[in-house]
Parts: C-alpha cells; structure tokens; sequence
C-alpha cells in the first residue's frame, strides 16, 4: 500500500505570547517571556506565584456565551484555536465531505479547573446535601474538547483525545498524521490544549518541587541550558494543526505550509517523573522519527527541544542529541521557546510543532531566552548551538519538534518543505 502525503494548511494557537498564531510567532522571534503573576486565583501564599497565563483574551469573541460556560477553560482554548485553524485552511465546508474530516486533540490534565470549582463548591455545601452542576462531568472529562470541535463544525470523521502528559499534542498530531497516510481521512483538526493554572495545579507542582520559585523575576525564570535554571514554568494555551492529505489540498487549491513527514514515539521505562538520565528514549524517539520520515540526521536543520529548564531534563536531551546527530549535532540549531511561552504541558507539541512549521516556512529560528550563564555540568555541551538569545535566519530545510511526558511518555514529529 502506497501511503499519501501529508501536508499544513491551517494553524490556530492561543498563548500567553499571543491570541493568534501570527502574534504568537512574531512574539517568540522578539524573544518574549509570557510569564506574570498569576491572576487567575490567589497565589500569593504559594512557593510559585507567576505563571505564563494566556492574556487579553475575550472568549466571547469566539463563542456564544451560554455554551463557553459549558466548557472548562481548556476546552474554550482548544475550540478557538480549531476555529482559527479552520478559518486558516480555507475549508469550504459547504463542499467537504464532513465524513472525511476528523478531531484528534490532545491533553495532558483536562478539566481541572472545574474539578476544582465544583468540588470546593461541593465541600462548602455538604451540610446540606450534595449539589452538582448538570456540565461538572461534560466539562471535566479529557476528551470533551475534541467532542466538542467536532460537534461545532459537524465532522463525523475520526474523533478522539490523547493524553500522554506532556507528549499529548504530539501524540495527537502523530495519529492524525498516520490516518490521513492510510487514507482514512481527507483532513484532521489536530492538537491540544492545557489550562491548569489554578490552585490544585500549581500546588501539586509546587509539592514536587517541579516548578520555579523565581517570584521576584519571572520574566526570566525560564531559562533552558542555564546554569542557574530551577524548574518549568506553568503555561496555558491551544495549538491547532490542519493536516490535509496532499492531493486533496492540490485539488482544492489550498496554501500548504510545510509537510509532515514523519513521527517516532518510545518510552523511558524509567521512572514517573524524570527523564532517563543517558538520554535513552530521547535517543530513540528522534531515531525513529528520522527512519519514519526516511531523513538522515544530517537533513534536519532545527529541534525544537522539550527544553523545561530543568537540570536531568536539559542535560540528558542534550546528550540524546549528540548520540543521534554526531558532529550534526554542531551544525544544526536548537531552541527551546518555552523559555517564553512557558510549559503548556498537554498543549506544548502543538504549539512547538506549528513552531517547527513556521521556521520551515520562513527560514528563521526563534531563540531560547535568558541565558546569562552555562552549567558547569560537563554533558551540557555549550559547542551546540542553543540559538541563545536572538532570532537566527537560516534555511531551514527540515525540523523536528521534541515532547517527553510524565510517564516516559517521549514522541517526536518532523515537518520539511512541501515540493511537488
């Protein structure tokens, strides 16, 4: 069986460096930090007190107010960025055959902020009995966003959720990626999205000593590859890929972004939380990316890296790299732009995959922010080129976007320039 060729034709993304993917992409080339003190609840009793929230958004520009509030915030993120992919893509939806479309997004949490909400409105009113809301369920549950796109455009094609921690988007993208290959679907809305910038959030990293302390800077708080990093940044966002089969796009005369080519998915078989200290599922996720997209090390001109601006993370990434790309490994660049948009865990693979896709596009590497100072570690390689700092153009010929999740999760995409 021949596999069909996959193409971009639609980006969506709502970041906390900006409302619409061209925001967003103009703000991460400027180099700037979306983190802030939190706004969204009273932080100023825990060890974190900033975060990278999603700003000046107004839902309803979007959304017709009755429904927004049958959706967690996570589920409103994902909805706006679909419909600004969609938009994007220039679908004729009159004309597509909706059976042909499908939703697969992903999320790392879900509905957590609602848990919150109703269980400390359920614990204030046990005395008398308990009251739910009728949407607490529907809102909560992690598969409701892609319901939730598919509901609004009527798509009847392939509709699910994963959810691999902070590999989900990837993941989601990956299997979009696959059954559009197989010829399974026209055209899948793919991505994720993450809120879970709330109380029980923020304290559960917070109690794992995950997350920066850097209250009194945290404009500079993330910063990836730096000796005195101390922990990720919690982001919230939405990143949305349209993924179209090649000769359907053609037919319909769409603009084509870049292609996907490939995928590559392992796991640590390590530990819940940390990354294998050599690097080993890094390794193999990135080698079978490459086998997958059939590209040698030496086609890939830029990694987006999983990058948190953690101490285990960074280094065994870092190495990971070396053994895959060799002296490559030298001539290709690599950032991390969540040292800006912090880690928008479930979402982070969209949001970094439509960052893949725009340097593909437009032959320039947005930079990883706030390096004043190297690790003293000796793994941590300072020959590589980290794109510290400032914007660098080059052509970018092929790029690859790496995600690790909690779990071992690791999974890995590759988009190049479209050619006939």
């Amino acid at each position: 069986m021949e596999l069909k060729r996959v193409v971009v034709t639609g980006l969506g993304a709502v970041t906390p460096v900006g409302n619409t993917p061209e925001e967003t992409w103009n703000n991460l080339l400027a180099g700037k930090s979306g983190a802030a003190p939190i706004t969204s609840f009273d932080a100023s009793k825990f060890k974190t007190q900033f975060a990278c929230e999603v700003k000046d958004l107004n839902v309803n520009d979007y959304l017709d107010r009755k429904e927004a509030r049958k959706m967690d915030r996570y589920t409103q993120l994902a909805m706006i960025s679909a419909m600004q992919g969609v938009k994007d893509a220039g679908l004729d939806l009159e004309k597509e055959d909706k059976n042909r479309i499908g939703v697969v997004f992903g999320v790392g949490i879900g509905g957590i902020r609602t848990f919150e909400e109703e269980v400390v409105y359920y614990g204030q009113h046990i005395e008398n009995g308990p009251k739910f809301n009728p949407f607490f369920i529907p809102k909560m549950i992690a598969d409701i966003a892609s319901g939730q796109i598919s509901i609004h455009f009527g798509f009847h094609g392939p509709n699910y959720t994963t959810t691999s921690a902070c590999a989900s988007s990837s993941n989601a993208l990956a299997d979009a990626f696959n059954l559009i290959r197989l010829g399974k679907a026209n055209v899948i809305v793919s991505g994720g999205a993450e809120s879970a910038i709330c109380a029980t959030g923020v304290g559960g990293f917070n109690a794992m000593k995950a997350l920066s302390t850097r209250n009194d800077d945290p404009e500079h708080a993330s910063r990836p590859f730096s000796g005195s990093r101390d922990g990720f940044i919690m982001g919230e966002g939405a990143g949305c890929l349209i993924l179209e089969e090649l000769e359907h796009a053609k037919a319909r005369g769409a603009k084509i972004y870049a292609e996907m080519v490939g995928e590559g998915e392992s796991a640590d078989a390590y530990h819940i939380t940390a990354s294998h200290p050599e690097g080993l599922g890094a390794k193999l996720v990135m080698q079978n990316a490459l086998e997958d997209a059939n590209l040698k090390p030496e086609d890939i001109d830029y990694i987006n890296v999983h990058g948190t601006s953690t101490h285990v993370g960074d280094i065994s990434e870092a190495k990971a790299i070396k053994d895959v790309f060799g002296d490559h490994a030298y001539e290709l660049n690599i950032s991390s732009t969540k040292s800006m948009t912090g880690h928008l865990l479930g979402a982070a693979g969209a949001v970094e995959a439509m960052v893949c896709v725009l340097s593909v596009k437009n032959d320039i590497i947005p930079p990883t922010i706030n390096h004043e100072e190297g690790d003293e570690d000796p793994e941590l390689d300072y020959k590589m080129n980290f794109t510290f700092n400032k914007a660098q153009k080059r052509t970018v010929r092929a790029a690859l976007s790496n995600t690790f999740g909690f779990g071992g999760h690791n999974c890995c995409v590759v988009f190049k320039k479209y050619a006939e």
